[in-house]
């Protein structure tokens, strides 16, 4: 089984691997871990020291405030290897006992992409879903995506393909591009596939954004459309290091994420201190919360293991809302048609790690890239078409005037309500409104001029 090894060494060598301008290895972390076979090829990369900012609060929960150190004597350090499976029950327990250094070892699942199940026919097209979001009035009042990075975590980008079905030029920063080990580094030039589609549909409310491709579903090579959750962690690293570069005053990072865990067979059991799907302090969980703790707005797809339509992939006997996708600090997205029901294969709450799961739901199921098929559809699509609304608000309002969790709490207050009255487990808070946003930012902004 493929696992993730967090370690606490001396803080220098916890200092090199947090400096972005220091290459360090898995030799400078640890010459050998007993029954582990270590990836050379997978840099170190390091893990914020999650602490609750209440004296009495409990360490290991997320309900609740927490602040996130990466002070070289709070933060660790997670390599990658493999432990052979007939070993596995005993070797973990042995490995913490005989190196001191070690403080958890952790599932390295495969995490795939969340593309629809259903057959149907798209239900209305890409310009249908413009007019819902009221992108005209958007961009009218300076909210186009401009200057807004916005994060695709996908299979990679064609930007060409893109730009030929939007009609508008398409920009990728290269700079800020990131791409696995093993895989080209070719920011805007991967094939015409999933990543290309959630591009596109993020312009959809943001055609300004400026996008970086971020392809960790193409670092296994010959396995189809499926990456590492330790690739997504070393994104996520290198995204830190974008977002701290920023300038405080204008900082606006989306991270638009369309994947998931789909089977628990890929995971250790919850209540194991490995699992990923239940656990909080998995190093990718705690990695997630402090981005958005620093200012990144990070979005994913709820996914489509929907009770009425499930994908074949889906193993969860309940609250397939797994992990990440369920982060109390993350807006987890389901998906509705343009007639704005809810389409049968997105998932349902409650989520694993936070209850309250999904937040809101965004359109999907129609007419629009051609990338993947005759629709942009699955939660996939979904995500992305709300990350373009999150950009497009980003635009003027950064993260040090409206915090994630602000902003977060807004699209979910202002949210069209479809179901029952407030929150239920189909539609979480309703279907994502612009209009009303943008309305509320501007009361806001009239109560603090008066």
């Amino acid at each position: 089984m493929r696992v993730l090894i967090q370690l606490r060494p001396a803080p220098d060598v916890v200092a090199a691997v947090l400096d972005p301008g220091v290459v360090t290895t898995v030799a400078d972390i640890v010459a050998d871990l007993p029954g582990i076979l270590l990836d050379e090829a997978f840099g170190p990369v390091p893990v914020p020291r999650a602490r609750p900012r209440s004296p009495h609060g409990d360490p290991l929960s997320l309900h609740q405030r927490v602040e996130f150190s990466l002070a070289p004597e709070d933060a660790s350090v997670l390599v990658r290897g493999e432990i052979a499976d007939a070993e596995l029950s005993t070797r973990v327990t042995r490995l913490q006992s005989a190196v001191r250094e070690v403080t958890g070892v952790f599932v390295d699942p495969v995490i795939e992409p969340v593309p629809t199940c259903g057959h149907d026919a798209p239900v209305g097209d890409w310009n249908e879903v413009r007019r819902l979001l009221h992108a005209s009035d958007l961009w009218a009042q300076g909210h186009d995506g401009d200057g807004v990075a916005v994060a695709v975590v996908d299979s990679g980008i064609n930007a060409d393909h893109v730009g030929s079905r939007i009609g508008d030029a398409v920009q990728i920063d290269e700079e800020r591009s990131w791409s696995p080990s093993g895989v080209a580094r070719t920011p805007g030039r991967h094939p015409v596939e999933h990543g290309t589609m959630c591009a596109f549909d993020v312009l959809l409310a943001a055609p300004k954004a400026t996008l970086l491709d971020i392809p960790v579903l193409l670092s296994r090579k010959g396995a189809g459309l499926d990456g590492l959750l330790s690739d997504a962690i070393m994104a996520y690293s290198h995204l830190r290091n974008v977002l701290n570069a920023m300038p405080e005053e204008s900082k606006s990072l989306v991270i638009t994420n369309s994947w998931g865990l789909f089977s628990p067979d890929m995971d250790f059991p919850p209540g194991h201190p490995g699992n990923y799907s239940d656990n909080p302090s998995h190093p990718f969980n705690t990695i997630v919360g402090s981005l958005a703790d620093a200012g990144a707005d990070v979005l994913f797809a709820a996914g489509n293991c929907g009770r009425d339509c499930a994908d074949r992939r889906c193993g969860f006997p309940d609250r397939p809302i797994a992990g990440a996708n369920s982060h109390p600090d993350v807006t987890s997205v389901g998906g509705v048609d343009t007639r704005g029901e809810r389409v049968g294969y997105s998932s349902q709450g409650p989520g694993r790690l936070a209850e309250r799961k999904p937040d809101l739901c965004a359109y999907t199921h129609f007419a629009g890239s051609e990338a993947v098929g005759a629709a942009d559809s699955g939660t996939s699509a979904a995500c992305p078409v709300a990350a373009g609304v999150v950009a497009a608000v980003r635009t003027r309002r950064p993260a040090a005037q409206l915090s994630p969790e602000q902003l977060r709490t807004l699209l979910n207050r202002t949210a069209d309500d479809r179901s029952t009255v407030g929150f239920d487990y189909d539609y979480g808070y309703g279907v994502i409104d612009p209009p009303a946003v943008l309305a509320a930012l501007g009361r806001q902004s009239s109560t603090r001029a008066a």
